[in-house]
């Protein structure tokens, strides 16, 4: 397996009519790795993960990793606010071939931070998978919080965290609490760059889904000391960050990859495909960044 690092794509499920459009989706895998992508994550929240039946996921999952093909790690969004269910999902991606999984704090329950340690235990010891942590206390309330992190760490297969929480100073003490080879991932587009200097190795994007190659530029650029184009990069790519957010994700960043020809902006209920307003911002960026242009070569 390659390592984990770099920009990562959390990517979106393609619909058409209800059903998901598979070949689209292996049409969007294999072309996030010609761009350059370091990685994906199939069936994370970005990818609509709890709107899709089990059996899709399956599927999506098979069809990402043939499609890959070794050329990227392929990570699992197996995570669930019901212990046993994340278990048994983690259990089914292991063994269809993932190279790791990601697992979300679980959401609503509000566990404490013992019931936040014996959930990630209970999956840690049922498989045998590299597992992220996912950290994104915006949206499940609760928060994994510096110590609790370092004791996470302390489990041989819990490998790193996608952090979502926004604060800036989590990676340099999580980088001195859990050590240098823990995985510390961004979960936001807009503060990824901060991130690296803090003490990241990589982004897990939104963003990437509609500009893999200038994305994977960037984090290319900050791995090789080429500050100039990393600063060029940053600047270039924050107005994407922001119009992308606009309104629910993946919404924004499905309409963009219809413009790009490779999905429709189909997303599944309680989501809605974004409004007029929003898609004039998108359109905008988008073509500021002469992503038309390129389409999906």
């Amino acid at each position: 397996m390659r390592p984990i690092s770099g920009s990562i794509t959390a990517l979106v499920t393609p619909f058409r009519g209800g059903k998901v459009d598979e070949q689209a989706f292996e049409k969007l895998v294999d072309w996030q790795l010609r761009q350059g992508s370091h990685g994906l994550v199939i069936c994370g929240t970005t990818g609509e993960s709890p709107t899709l039946e089990y059996e899709e996921e399956d599927r999506l999952f098979d069809i990402a990793l043939k499609t890959a093909a070794g050329r990227a790690p392929i990570i699992a969004g197996t995570g669930s606010n019901n212990t046993a269910t994340a278990v048994e999902r983690t259990k089914k991606a292991q063994d269809q071939g993932a190279d790791a999984a990601l697992i979300v704090t679980p959401y609503y329950n509000k566990p404490t931070q013992e019931g936040l340690y014996q959930h990630y235990k209970a999956i840690h010891d049922s498989t045998s998978i590299p597992i992220l942590v996912y950290n994104i206390p915006g949206r499940c309330v609760v928060d994994i919080l510096p110590p609790l992190m370092q004791r996470l760490s302390q489990l041989p297969r819990i490998i790193g965290v996608k952090d979502a929480t926004g604060d800036l100073s989590r990676p340099v003490r999580t980088r001195a609490d859990c050590g240098e080879n823990f995985i510390q991932l961004s979960g936001n587009d807009d503060t990824a760059a901060a991130f690296l200097m803090q003490g990241g190795v990589g982004c897990i994007s939104v963003a990437s889904n509609v500009a893999p190659a200038l994305y994977a530029g960037f984090q290319n650029a900050w791995k090789q000391g080429n500050r100039a184009e990393f600063q060029r990069l940053r600047d270039l790519l924050d107005p994407l960050n922001r119009v992308l957010f606009v309104e629910s994700n993946p919404s924004p960043a499905k309409y963009a990859l219809s413009l790009l020809g490779l999905c429709t902006e189909e997303v599944r209920m309680p989501l809605i495909p974004c409004s007029l307003a929003a898609k004039e911002q998108v359109r905008e960026v988008v073509q500021k960044l002469g992503l038309l242009k390129a389409k999906a070569a």
